[in-house]
């Protein structure tokens, strides 16, 4: 059983999702990637991660129904940092309502993510 933390990532842009998911690996980090919230949340209640990064707007289910339901229905308190573009500031205050601990507007540096990561994981 690896002692890696786990991260489920949830974003519809599989070249950001590809160029994170090589970043935080290299960082030791063990990567589960959902090209939606669907997909998310099955992840999410299959493998229990140490962690969620999500993107607010994405096909089926968006990543402030996804917060919802990890807070709400699996009563999970794990880190979960979200990320939009920018002029979503009402999202963003959903967002952060809803229980999500950081927020990053995208297009963000893989690097200030990694230490947003690192300082939540502690």
């Amino acid at each position: 059983m690896s002692n890696k933390k786990k991260i489920v990532l949830a974003e519809d842009n599989s070249t950001l999702s590809m160029l994170l998911k090589f970043r935080l690996e290299k960082e030791g980090y063990d990567l589960l990637i959902a090209k939606d919230g669907k997909e998310a949340l099955e992840l999410i209640e299959q493998h229990k991660p140490d962690m969620i990064l999500t993107d607010i707007m994405m096909p089926f289910i968006t990543g402030l129904e996804v917060i919802s339901h990890v807070r709400n229905k699996l009563n999970m308190k794990i880190p979960v940092i979200v990320f939009s573009a920018v002029g979503q500031e009402e999202m963003v205050l959903k967002a952060f309502n809803l229980g999500a601990d950081d927020f990053m507007s995208k297009p963000f540096s893989p690097n200030e993510l990694l230490v947003r990561v690192k300082r939540l994981l502690r």
